[in-house]
């Protein structure tokens, strides 16, 4: 069986990282491992979270493996919380990876043209460097423009998505995805760029009227298990994407709290079923 190792913080309450990705990714047939970087009550929408913070938790975690003979499949970051974690992570993929280690990051940090409240542009920085030791990554365009210095665009075409691709292939991955790129109205999906291949490629589904917490983890989740399935880039793209957009319109029939998450796990046996279709 294949394994992924993930790299996150983890949310007791709340459907966002390590809560996220764990189910989903085993779903998808594929051993997960997890490599939690905080705990926190709830996640972050809720008022009066506690985090604690366990940084100091993963080096000895990460030996231990070492000792043991540990491999990877794939190693999966999403939200690092500050620039020494980061280091920490850069450490890791030099200690597991191999010839046949994906390094899938998603550098989440912002959105909407804005970083997070926790992060700045020196947090940014390094996140790039992060992506520069990274074979896919998974930004959206507001952290694609802080990490390449490109302008931040509300309406764009096809030429600032493909140009802002081409800049974060310089950052060192081989294949860079933009998410939530709409091309035409009524549509959002992904955009990529395989370096290697000098190719573009590009999924566009209907827009899903609504925003909630923690898509974007879903997003990835499913990436990464389809990439380590064996599925194309391309493919794998898309599972993820009509699988993101599936469990929103699934929970617009709840719409009581649009800001606890999505209800993915009504839709986990559809996920499974295209999965298996998708690998025949």
């Amino acid at each position: 069986m294949k394994r992924i190792l993930t790299i996150q913080d983890v949310s007791c309450l709340g459907k966002c990282s390590l809560t996220v990705a764990l189910p989903i990714i085993s779903a998808m047939g594929v051993e997960t491992v997890i490599l939690p970087t905080a705990v926190l009550s709830t996640h972050t929408m809720f008022k009066n979270f506690t985090c604690k913070d366990l940084s100091d938790q993963i080096v000895p975690i990460t030996e231990h493996w070492k000792s043991e003979g540990i491999k990877f499949d794939a190693i999966y970051t999403g939200y690092l919380g500050t620039e020494e974690e980061i280091e920490t992570v850069k450490k890791i993929f030099a200690d597991f990876k191999t010839d046949d280690t994906l390094i899938f990051v998603d550098p989440a940090m912002g959105d909407n043209g804005k970083l997070y409240p926790a992060f700045d542009e020196s947090y940014a920085a390094k996140n790039a460097t992060l992506c520069g030791a990274a074979d896919v990554i998974v930004p959206n365009i507001t952290e694609a423009a802080y990490m390449t210095g490109a302008e931040y665009k509300e309406e764009y075409d096809e030429e600032y998505v493909k140009n802002l691709l081409k800049k974060l292939s310089e950052l060192g991955a081989r294949t860079s995805i933009l998410t939530g790129v709409s091309l035409s109205a009524g549509k959002t999906g992904v955009m990529g760029y395989d370096k290697e291949k000098d190719e573009f490629f590009n999924y566009q589904n209907d827009r899903v009227d609504a925003a909630y917490h923690g898509t974007g983890d879903i997003f990835s989740s499913v990436a990464v298990g389809g990439i380590v399935r064996g599925l194309s880039f391309h493919d794998s793209m898309k599972l993820a994407a009509d699988y993101t957009a599936d469990t929103i319109r699934e929970t617009l029939k709840n719409p009581a709290e649009p800001w606890y998450g999505v209800d993915f796990e009504a839709t986990i046996p559809q996920l499974v079923a295209d999965l298996a279709e998708a690998v025949k």
